[in-house]
């Protein structure tokens, strides 16, 4: 069976060395629950998926982000999500990813869309904090909108200090057509050029988006590890507590204290938190 649970299960089972590893990619990760494992490309790691299974669908993607404060680092590869086509993550039939997947047996197409994760590290003054957090945490409001409102910044300031005359409808054009984050990551060739260029999208949390902060949230405390998931009804907690319990025992869900937190922008998360050190 797999799932982004039973990969928290494994996290759990070895907890303490999140204390030891030097960099989080180190960790002993269970690659029989994985479909594929990645250095330097999103995602760094995905879960192998249950095509019948009702409870557990499986397939999520993971990235990791290791810290050596209590702020989230940088998202250098994608602008964080809480879900994603697998289409565009494969990008092509000769992706290493498509063939990580098609080795394992995954049936790529059984599951067209992904739950994303993060798997977060913050370290500060010898405390750690871990965190599996679904990416909707950090996804506020659409990609496409985070882009084109970016870009409608960068055109009004250009605007007011050439002093150049563009009527609304061609703003809202400009502005429509740079929505998509494939549209500044592809590499540009220049005639006589002898560089290529490629734009490149780099994302940083607010301190309100920043989950490591102790600060916004105090509930996230020094030297544990918490599972995130959206929490919109009681129907998701029930769900949630199912799958835990269909994954841990009864003795160890004892040791978790679930509870759940109110995101300054995006709702209510629901938590499980545990000690890294008993």
């Amino acid at each position: 069976m797999y799932s982004i649970y039973h990969f928290f299960k494994t996290l759990i089972d070895n907890k303490k060395k999140f204390v030891k590893i030097l960099k989080l990619e180190d960790f002993p990760f269970d690659t029989s629950i994985l479909s594929c494992k990645n250095r330097g490309q999103f995602p760094d790691l995905a879960i192998r998926v249950n095509p019948k299974n009702k409870l557990f669908t499986g397939g999520e993607l993971i990235e990791l982000k290791d810290s050596y404060s209590f702020t989230v680092s940088s998202f250098n590869s994608t602008i964080p999500t809480g879900k994603k086509e697998i289409s565009k993550v494969i990008k092509g039939a000769n992706s290493i990813i498509k063939q990580q997947m098609e080795n394992v047996g995954d049936v790529i197409d059984s599951l067209p869309v992904r739950d994303v994760f993060y798997l977060i590290r913050g370290k500060k003054k010898g405390k750690i904090k871990v965190l599996l957090v679904h990416g909707s945490f950090f996804e506020t409001i659409k990609t496409g909108d985070l882009i084109s409102q970016s870009f409608s910044q960068v055109l009004e300031e250009r605007i007011q200090e050439s002093g150049f005359i563009v009527n609304d409808e061609m703003k809202n054009l400009l502005i429509a057509m740079f929505s998509e984050q494939e549209n500044f990551s592809k590499v540009r060739t220049v005639e006589k050029a002898s560089v290529k260029l490629r734009f490149r999208i780099m994302t940083e949390v607010k301190a309100e988006g920043n989950i490591l902060n102790p600060v916004k949230y105090p509930e996230i405390v020094d030297d544990s590890i918490c599972f995130l998931l959206p929490y919109n009804n009681e129907q998701d907690r029930e769900l949630a507590i199912k799958r835990m319990s269909a994954v841990f025992s009864k003795k160890e869900m004892k040791l978790f204290n679930e509870f759940k937190i109110k995101h300054h922008f995006n709702g209510y998360f629901l938590v499980f938190r545990q000690s890294l050190n008993k």
